[in-house]
């Protein structure tokens, strides 16, 4: 039986330490949180893995769900530069690990997750842990949640070709969003590219800030008239 206290430390000094995750608010948010409890029972072992791990299996055409390699979240979520006053939007929460990071962090987070089954799942997990500042939503992911906006932080939560305005304009002016883009112009497949996003005075830019490879977020596709 695994030692799920010690995979956790080990976690945190092996994999977020080491890749220059250096805010102590997200390595002490990593190193409480139990992740074995957002993962299936059968895959527990693997909780502390540095690689994407299943967490929905893919049928009826739809596709696998996974949760992002822990350095990709620590990372994105210290580009991001979470506050403690920040209200945050995390989009395809899957199990809702990356709701609960975000929750120690925040002072309230709405997570969307398409697939309804998750998002019970994930609202289980929460509550069980007592984060009430946190609340999981059932709905498309590129939508979001323009009703409980805007937010200080939008986080995405896998690969996507692009951010769609939907989500851009659910920030507040000085609002970030994070999320690995994978297209360049017109569309072209690219390497992964862990992009910051800030709204100044109503306009929105992004700028790449390191490679990444999560495994792609459903829900996205490339638009021909979409510009940065």
């Amino acid at each position: 039986m695994i030692e799920f206290e010690a995979a956790r430390a080990t976690m945190v000094d092996t994999q977020l330490r080491t890749d220059r995750v250096t805010d102590r608010r997200i390595l002490a948010a990593f190193a409480a949180l139990a992740r074995e409890r957002f993962v299936p029972a059968a895959k527990r072992d693997l909780a502390y893995s540095d690689a994407a791990l299943e967490v929905w299996l893919s049928f009826d055409g739809g596709p696998a769900r996974y949760l992002l390699p822990p350095v990709v979240l620590a990372r994105l979520i210290q580009l991001a530069s979470v506050k403690a006053s920040d209200a945050v939007l995390d989009i395809g929460c899957a199990t809702g690990y990356s709701t609960a990071v975000l929750a120690c962090l925040a002072r309230a987070v709405t997570a969307v997750e398409s697939e309804p089954e998750l998002a019970a799942s994930a609202r289980e997990t929460l509550q069980a842990l007592g984060l009430s500042n946190a609340a999981v939503l059932k709905g498309e992911h590129a939508r979001g949640a323009p009703q409980a906006g805007p937010f200080d932080v939008i986080l995405v939560n896998g690969s996507v070709p692009e951010v769609p305005e939907s989500l851009l304009a659910q920030l507040k002016d000085g609002g970030r969003l994070v999320a690995v883009v994978t297209a360049g112009p017109q569309g072209r497949p690219r390497q992964g590219k862990a992009t910051l996003f800030v709204k100044v005075d109503g306009e929105t830019s992004g700028v790449p800030h390191f490679d990444a490879n999560p495994k792609p977020l459903p829900g996205f596709a490339f638009s021909p008239t979409f510009t940065f």
